[in-house]
């Protein structure tokens, strides 16, 4: 990767002309979750953002499964409208999904001091290291507006190559994760749901292994009476997952600047971040946008994603949906 930049883009400046026109045609106010809105506003896409979207999407599904796309000047425009850019462009890409129970499409990622104890606190709202995890979603996407004074780096690892290493290292444990397991909702829970999920840390479809995992999640899950617990040699096999994902030479680490727009495939990596100091001026402290996405075109997914999913319909897949979520689009974390 180091060595590879082709992972890292940068925009022209004629699609950023196009950007600003095409996301200057809708005020902040005037953009809502509605997705016949969003439809038109997609089908008045300027063909390059259109074409860049649909080389990222390829690369994220077949390719490094990451990109990083450099130059975008959110000094120079609110939040809002750069906002409503990335919300556009984004969109390109695929369906924006909800990202918790309130149904939030655009969601912001920043410290806002909840207590990373709660079992209903997500760790993106603390400062902690949130550890590698996939989110409920085929792709992520972050927009950075403003960095932390310290800490808060991006990272990356491969399944396939942890799935690897893992096999090599042992063949009896690598096996145990392709078992289900259970995962706490953290109180986001589905209609005729329970309160946790049952789907293993790795799946085989085809000729892919796909990963879903939350370390902190499968832990908490542990609260439920009802719920099964893995055993000594399961909790070894996620111990052992842990452990190679950390190896420096397993992981790829990034540091995104203001204006950087990163987008990660869930299903062959797994993301972290690492925890940070924040700026004492609440103005100037880490702020992070981020959309969910389901993609055209992208893998099938066994039946058991359905307990996560909602279904595993190629292109409308994934995201939080309980009872009372409606999408909505809220410009303030």
């Amino acid at each position: 990767m180091a060595a590879d930049q082709g992972w890292h883009l940068n925009w022209e400046e004629s699609e950023l002309a196009a950007l600003a026109a095409w996301g200057g045609s809708v005020a902040a106010n005037e953009l809502t979750a509605e997705p016949s809105l969003i439809a038109q506003l997609v089908e008045r896409a300027p063909a390059e953002l259109v074409k860049r979207a649909e080389s990222i999407r390829s690369e994220l599904i077949d390719g490094r499964g990451l990109v990083l796309l450099s130059g975008l000047d959110v000094m120079r425009c609110s939040n809002e409208t750069t906002a409503v850019a990335f919300l556009l462009f984004s969109s390109l890409l695929g369906s924006l999904r909800s990202q918790n129970a309130a149904g939030h499409l655009l969601g912001h990622v920043t410290d806002v001091g909840a207590d990373v104890t709660d079992p209903a606190t997500r760790i993106y709202q603390t400062n902690q290291r949130q550890t590698f995890h996939t989110d409920s979603t085929d792709a992520v996407g972050l927009l950075c507006l403003r960095t932390a004074k310290q800490g808060g780096a991006s990272m990356v690892v491969s399944v396939d190559a942890a799935h690897q290493r893992m096999a090599d290292e042992s063949a009896i444990l690598v096996e145990r994760l392709f078992e289900p397991v259970a995962t706490d909702r953290r109180g986001e829970q589905p209609k005729g749901e329970l309160p946790w999920f049952e789907i293993p840390v790795l799946s085989r479809s085809l000729d892919r292994i796909t990963g879903i995992y939350q370390r902190q999640y499968i832990d908490s899950a542990r609260r439920f009476d009802e719920a099964p617990k893995p055993d000594a040699e399961y909790v070894q096999a996620l111990d052992l997952f842990d452990e190679i994902m950390n190896d420096p030479a397993m992981h790829f680490q990034m540091d995104l600047e203001p204006g950087d727009i990163q987008f990660v495939h869930n299903h062959s990596l797994l993301h972290d971040r690492t925890g940070f100091i924040d700026h004492d001026d609440p103005a100037e402290r880490r702020h992070l946008l981020r959309v969910w996405l389901s993609l055209p075109g992208d893998r099938e997914l066994p039946d058991v994603f359905e307990q996560r999913y909602g279904t595993t319909t190629v292109g409308d897949r994934g995201g939080i949906v309980v009872p009372g979520t409606a999408p909505t689009i809220s410009f303030t974390p």
